[in-house]
């Protein structure tokens, strides 16, 4: 059975087009090839009276017969077989369209460069492996990851992105999205550091110290902050640098405190020492929220088999890092 064409013809076509129903290309193709009203219907799935206003209606916009009674059945005219090859064509054509892709991705074939944006956090701990994972299947994929000022979506929406990851924070409601881990903001210190050899960490103790705060706009104040102010305390910021490896690299190397996500120290856990790092995690004494990392895409590429695929592996990569 044909599948019935469902076109819209807009105002910006020529005169006399505007008028149109694409619907009645599958019905002409239909009545050439059955070369009878009833047949034609039967392969539309249509009632024979509906298949006859078709008929009448293709009469009206070509200004032919197309097809005439003889004796029992229907021949067509010379204009509807001068049209009969050209008119099966075009459907075929117009069908295969508007049907989903059918040829399967080939990774071994592909040759494309995927645009991320990313933290550098991110970059540090997992653009490696995610490259490793991409190249052992995709030899002909490449990755470039640029820069991350803000959370425009302008970049998704306009092409220049495929794909960011990140905590949502635009309110585009068309933007796609993908729950890759959840993450939480632990302490960071220098090993041997006061705070961490005076016993339990403690908010008045946490709060005396000497701050380092992470933020892309230059701002001092954390979420931290919010939940210090309501036991009464202020948190004394001293420095602040755009990205969290940059205030790990500073507090390794001063008595600055810092705070960060836990996702940065990779395998580390809060309490333990990052191993390598030359810091030590540890639990903040107040509570703050955790926060969702996820795949962000604009919908035009919500079906497209090499940018499903990319999601996929980037998942992927993440559940081994984060379990």
């Amino acid at each position: 059975m044909h599948k019935t064409l469902c076109l819209g013809i807009h105002s910006g076509y020529p005169l006399g087009m505007q008028t149109i129903d694409l619907n009645l290309l599958i019905a002409l193709d239909a009545l050439l090839q059955a070369r009878s009203v009833t047949g034609a219907a039967k392969r539309l799935g249509l009632s024979p009276s509906a298949m006859s206003r078709s008929l009448a209606r293709l009469r009206r916009v070509t200004g032919d017969p197309l097809l005439v009674q003889a004796g029992r059945g229907l021949v067509p005219t010379p204009h509807a077989e001068a049209l009969g090859e050209r008119v099966h064509a075009l459907t075929r054509e117009a069908l295969a369209v508007l049907q989903p892709p059918v040829n399967p991705l080939d990774l071994t074939a592909l040759e494309h460069t995927f645009t991320l944006r990313a933290s550098t956090g991110f970059i540090e701990r997992l653009a490696a492996p995610l490259m490793q994972a991409i190249s052992k299947a995709a030899p002909g994929v490449r990755l470039r990851f640029v820069p991350k000022p803000d959370k425009d979506a302008r970049p998704l929406r306009e092409g220049e992105i495929d794909l960011e990851i990140g905590v949502l924070g635009t309110a585009a409601p068309e933007l796609r999205t993908q729950l890759l881990f959840r993450d939480r903001l632990v302490g960071i210190a220098r090993i041997g550091h006061p705070l961490l050899a005076g016993g339990p960490v403690t908010t008045e103790r946490y709060a005396a110290c000497a701050h380092v705060s992470a933020s892309r706009r230059g701002h001092f104040a954390q979420p931290v902050d919010a939940a210090l102010e309501d036991r009464g305390l202020t948190r004394r910021a001293v420095l602040v640098v755009p990205d969290y490896p940059d205030a790990m690299r500073v507090v390794r190397a001063s008595d600055l405190v810092g705070l960060v996500p836990q996702s940065c120290l990779g395998d580390a856990l809060a309490g333990e020492h990052a191993a390598g790092l030359g810091i030590a995690a540890f639990d903040l004494p107040v509570g703050t929220p955790d926060f969702v990392i996820s795949s962000i895409w604009h919908p035009r590429l919500d079906a497209d088999p090499a940018h499903r695929w990319l999601r996929h592996t980037v998942m992927t990569v993440c559940k081994a890092a984060y379990p």
